[in-house]
């Protein structure tokens, strides 16, 4: 199997601290791989954060657990986490969400992604629609909606958080890198 749930990797105040993070930072349109933008594949607004300043604490964890992980479960050669963290916001406004996709893709960075952790920053009650759905072949697998629960997977699996039909899903996501899939 190529997922795995970590319930409550974070608290409920760690995540409040965290989505006060990413309010303090700029948020912009999520863009695609490659950074084009394409609202019918998706609908959310990002922000990163600042890894070695002030939401170190978050990536210590996120390695921590990722390491863990790797080893019990995954076993892939991981040699860094090669991006910022990034918190994505999907709101009812617009429909938010982001379509079928993996993580893997063109480019330097993109093509070295190993594992994909998306950790949930929102209560379950603040929102309707938002799963976020991996494609396990012969079946769909729905994430954990725990607020501070993460949820790891290898980045090559598809992907994708459905619309969002009333409130607003905060996530949080981080991708671990290594030699390329072959």
């Amino acid at each position: 199997m190529f997922t795995h749930s970590i319930p409550a990797l974070f608290s409920r105040e760690e995540t409040r601290e965290i989505v006060r993070l990413a309010d303090d930072a700029q948020a912009a349109a999520g863009g695609l791989v490659g950074g084009l933008q394409h609202n019918d594949i998706r609908r959310a607004q990002i922000a990163w954060l600042d890894d070695t300043g002030s939401a170190a604490w978050v990536m210590e964890r996120i390695v921590s657990a990722v390491a863990a992980a790797n080893r019990e479960h995954f076993d892939f050669a991981i040699t860094e986490f090669g991006e910022r963290l990034q918190v994505a916001t999907y709101d009812e406004s617009n429909a938010g969400h982001y379509d079928w996709h993996s993580d893997i893709g063109d480019g330097p960075i993109a093509r070295r992604r190993k594992l994909t952790i998306v950790v949930q920053l929102t209560e379950p009650a603040g929102y309707q629609g938002g799963e976020l759905q991996i494609n396990l072949g012969s079946a769909m697998l729905s994430a954990e909606r725990g607020i501070g629960d993460a949820t790891l997977f290898a980045s090559f699996m598809l992907h994708r958080v459905a619309p969002v039909s009333s409130g607003r899903r905060k996530s949080l996501t981080c991708w671990c890198h290594g030699p390329q899939f072959r």
